[in-house]
């Protein structure tokens, strides 16, 4: 305390003093890579499409289950979780997967999930595109 009192008295009266604040912020960017590495495809391979049937999804899926990407339909992109599950996250009207052949960025909600109707993938081309519903994947001839 005497610390304070003798920093006080030794102060100059004449000099106005003053106040800052300094505000410190934090962006995370989650990059998802794609699993085929390379070139934009020219086109979807037809019989990628085939392998796959879309049964309904949930709302929302956790970032730190995703491990890659892929892209097997025109609008939209396929994640591969770590237990091998797959979902395909449908794209908003208008956005077209192939700009996002190298993957993908998304920036994180503090509840840690990738979610339809809030979330969006960002491309590295700059190219943004809302996410508008899940589907879950299910290998052709498997059954629930």
């Amino acid at each position: 305390m005497v610390h304070s009192i003798l920093l006080l008295l030794s102060a100059s009266t004449g000099d106005p003093v003053q106040w800052a604040q300094l505000s410190i912020q934090q962006r995370v960017i989650i990059r998802v890579p794609m699993v085929r590495k390379g070139r934009a495809p020219a086109r979807i391979a037809p019989d990628a499409r085939e392998r796959w049937q879309e049964k309904k999804g949930p709302r929302c899926v956790a970032l730190r289950s995703i491990r890659g990407g892929s892209i097997v339909v025109d609008n939209g992109v396929d994640l591969i979780l770590a237990d091998n599950h797959r979902y395909r996250a449908r794209l908003d009207k208008g956005c077209d997967s192939v700009g996002f052949y190298s993957g993908f960025y998304v920036e994180p909600d503090d509840d840690g999930s990738l979610c339809s109707g809030r979330d969006e993938l960002q491309a590295r081309s700059g190219l943004s595109c809302a996410i508008d519903s899940f589907r879950r994947l299910i290998p052709v001839g498997e059954e629930d």
